[in-house]
C-alpha cells in the first residue's frame, strides 16, 4: 500500500475488536512515530502504551465514550514544552511536535490494518493524574489502537480551493 492509499484508507474508527495486537505491529507503528520530523529535531515527546484494563478504564473520568475503551490498546502523545524548540518570537513547537509524530502512528496503524481515532477532547489534568506524569509532561493526544469491527464512510473534505491560495 502506499501513502495516497494509505491516507484514503485512514478513518476515524469507534468501534473495535478485543483481538490483541502483534508486538512486532506495535513496534513498527511507534518506530514510524520516531521517525516524524520536529522542530531543530529536538524530538520533545514521549508516549504511553496503556494496555491495563483498570488503567484504560479511569481515563472515564477524562473523556466518557463508551467505544473509547474496547480497543485493546490506549496510546496518549505528549509534548515536552522545555525540550521544544521555540521560534524567535517565543512560540513553543513541542506540541505541534508530539501532533506530527501522533500523525505518523496514525497512519502507521492504517498501513498494518489496524484503526485509530485521534481524541483531544479530554481533561488533561485528569489524564495527567492517570498515569503519573511528571511536571513538564503535557498530554496531547489520545487515540485507542485495535483491528476496527466497522469501518465507517469517510467524512466530507473541503475542496482544495477552499484551503489553498497560490500567491
Amino acid at each position: 500500500m502506499d501513502i495516497y492509499e494509505i491516507l484514503k484508507k485512514r478513518r476515524s474508527v469507534r468501534s473495535y475488536k478485543s483481538e490483541p495486537i502483534e508486538e512486532e505491529k506495535l513496534k513498527r507503528i511507534l518506530n514510524a512515530a520516531l521517525s516524524a520530523p520536529s522542530a531543530a529535531n529536538r524530538q520533545p515527546i514521549y508516549f504511553l502504551v496503556i494496555k491495563d484494563e483498570k488503567i484504560k478504564h479511569q481515563f472515564k473520568n477524562a473523556y466518557n465514550a463508551p467505544w473509547f475503551y474496547t480497543a485493546p490498546i490506549i496510546i496518549c502523545v505528549c509534548s515536552i514544552p522545555e525540550k521544544g524548540w521555540k521560534r524567535n518570537d517565543g512560540k513553543n513547537y513541542a506540541d505541534i511536535d508530539a501532533t506530527i509524530a501522533m500523525d505518523h502512528l496514525i497512519l502507521a496503524a492504517t498501513a498494518e490494518g489496524l484503526a485509530t481515532c485521534w481524541v483531544a477532547a479530554f481533561k488533561a489534568s485528569i489524564v495527567k493524574s492517570i498515569l503519573n506524569l511528571p511536571p513538564g509532561i503535557e498530554p496531547v493526544a489520545l487515540t485507542p489502537l485495535g483491528y476496527p469491527l466497522d469501518i465507517p464512510e469517510p467524512t466530507h473534505r473541503k475542496s482544495l480551493e477552499e484551503i489553498v491560495q497560490t500567491i
